[in-house]
């Protein structure tokens, strides 16, 4: 067939007209899809291969178009329907429909994605508006003594004060993990309580200098970073304790919250009196935070520190018992480590029956070095029903949760 009597059979069959119809159709098709799908969390991938099974179908079609034509009596082949009489034969208006067709449904689905879209921003607008305020993160204290190795104490300040205020019935207090992020970043507050889904944050400073303290904490509203409260504390180190309990009150009050009359003696309640050993906890747990074979053997010497100074400090025993965990695992030296490890939970736990930290650190030695996966499960369930929010809990048992497959 010389090539200008094929272009003639290619008009003449219709399938120049198909591929107009095709081509139009399926971009129309497309953008529908484009507009639609993406409002109902439809994958990207399926997206895109819907796209790719419509331009691949082209030639499909254009075959089609040589090979048969539509008749009133139904499709034929081509041939048959040359031989059919003119008067039989129907106009191929088809590919006109097509076409008007195609530009209708385009548009309609133009229009209900932008409509859905708009809705859904509209939703999530208001979702990221409307945050809970009965919620808080606390965002780690700046250090501003001067002295770099200060940093462990704003560090435990932080996070004793995530501890106590998670002992607040009704209150929404965002983990270590999480508000810890924002240690080293300058965000917005807006920003920062977007993403960690809360309407209050706590941020603030900690100036320490010899045997006093100087704690500034503000609250704010975190979706327009309005100041609601600001307290200046200046207090003795002995007062440390103290002055945790009167934070937590102060955001506990601003907030509106009730508290529970055992909360709240929970939350009050220190785990040591002497000054000294809690100043060498909080250095052992600043080096335990920074999970490394030689942090942790640094933290063990601090929390010995505070043992010796008291030496019914079970959180202390707690953390050290988990730190020595670690350390077995990493050095090589179970056989030395674990034993003492098993010994400090077991009298965390007899020391103070009601520590979430001491059944924690039992339910880990439990299921890490015993091997008695049920009953370590339970320990850390016994941890997470006295201190719902307490983060070493909570993290000790996601990971046996997770390891054993029951993330229900």
């Amino acid at each position: 067939m010389k090539i200008d009597n094929f272009f003639a059979e290619v008009k003449r069959r219709n399938v120049y007209k198909v591929a107009i119809a095709y081509i139009f159709a399926g971009w129309a098709l497309s953008q529908g899809i484009a507009q639609v799908f993406p409002v109902f969390d439809v994958p990207n991938w399926v997206i895109r291969s819907i796209v790719v099974m419509i331009i691949l179908g082209l030639p499909v079609a254009l075959v089609l178009a040589w090979m048969f034509e539509l008749t009133p009596q139904g499709i034929k082949r081509t041939e048959t329907a040359d031989a059919m009489p003119e008067a039989t034969r129907k106009k191929k208006y088809v590919w006109i429909y097509v076409v008007v067709i195609g530009a209708a449904i385009s548009i309609g689905l133009f229009f209900l994605g932008r409509y859905s879209a708009g809705n859904a921003t509209a939703r999530n607008s208001e979702a990221a508006t409307a945050l809970p305020q009965k919620s808080i993160a606390v965002l780690p204290l700046l250090n501003e003594s001067g002295d770099p190795t200060d940093e462990y104490f704003s560090d435990g300040l932080s996070e004793e004060l995530i501890v106590a205020l998670a002992q607040i019935s009704g209150l929404k207090v965002i983990g270590r993990s999480s508000s810890f992020r924002f240690k080293e970043r300058r965000e917005e507050p807006k920003t920062i309580g977007e993403k960690l889904g809360v309407g209050t944050l706590l941020e603030g400073t900690v100036r320490k200098q010899g045997d006093h303290v100087r704690i500034v904490a503000e609250l704010v509203n975190a979706a327009d970073g309005i100041e609601l409260w600001t307290r200046t504390f200046d207090r003795e180190l002995k007062d440390i304790f103290a002055v945790q309990s009167e934070i937590a009150a102060a955001v506990a009050q601003s907030l509106k919250v009730t508290l529970l009359g055992a909360d709240a003696q929970s939350a009050a309640k220190p785990a040591t009196e002497n000054t000294e050993a809690h100043n060498a906890y909080l250095q052992g747990h600043f080096h335990f935070q920074r999970r490394n074979l030689e942090d942790y053997r640094k933290a063990v010497g601090y929390f010995d520190q505070a043992i010796q100074l008291d030496p019914d400090y079970a959180l202390a025993y707690a953390e050290r018992s988990e730190a020595l965990t670690l350390i077995g695992d990493l050095s090589g030296q179970a056989k030395t480590e674990w034993p003492k490890a098993r010994s400090d939970a077991e009298k965390a736990v007899a020391i103070a029956p009601g520590l979430a930290e001491a059944h924690a650190a039992l339910g880990w030695v439990r299921f890490f070095v015993d091997w008695k996966f049920a009953e370590g499960l339970s320990e850390l369930r016994r941890a997470k029903e006295l201190s719902p929010g307490n983060p070493t809990a909570n993290d000790l048992l996601a990971r046996v949760i997770v390891y054993l497959g029951r993330v229900d």
